[in-house]
């Protein structure tokens, strides 16, 4: 792809993302961690993301790949590519990795990375949380932040698959 440098170097396998990490936590910053499908950017996932991010130094973002996507939301998910999507992300100024994963669940990820805050929507409570256990038995915390009301994917799909000669 002819994306910037600077957006593509921030798209990371894990050997890439150790070695980040590696330098990170020398520096002592404080590594965040969420994840999700983030299939459809919208203004919800701008202010959740860059809340989680004012957490602390570092947001790592684990995103679904498309067969994780599928599975997990059905034969028409994803709407966009798992490229396509890790480009957006990593678009942003406050995100500082991106990290594809195929499983449902971001568990294998978050035990390797050991984040030291770990961020979810306030829709889940703690015990809910993938990970949470792993971060916490490792001195970590959990955070959950407060969705921005009348955004969702789903509505927007909704919103799309409704609409009438474009």
């Amino acid at each position: 792809m002819g994306y910037n440098t600077q957006i593509k170097n921030k798209i990371v396998d894990f050997g890439e993302l150790s070695l980040l990490l590696d330098q990170w936590k020398n520096k002592g910053l404080t590594i965040v961690f969420s994840n999700g499908c983030f299939d459809l950017l919208h203004p919800g996932h701008v202010d959740y993301l860059s809340k989680a991010r004012n957490l602390g130094d570092k947001l790592i973002i684990g995103l679904n790949t498309d067969n994780s996507v599928q599975r997990l939301k059905g034969e028409n998910r994803p709407i966009q590519k798992e490229t396509t999507r890790a480009i957006m992300l990593a678009a942003f100024a406050f995100v500082d990795a991106v990290i594809l994963f195929d499983e449902d669940t971001p568990l294998q990820i978050i035990s390797k990375i050991l984040p030291d805050i770990l961020v979810k929507g306030s829709d889940y409570s703690v015990d809910q949380i993938v990970g949470s256990d792993v971060v916490l038995e490792h001195g970590g915390r959990i955070e959950t932040i407060d969705f921005l009301e009348g955004f969702s994917t789903s509505a927007i799909i909704d919103k799309i698959r409704n609409m009438k000669d474009l």
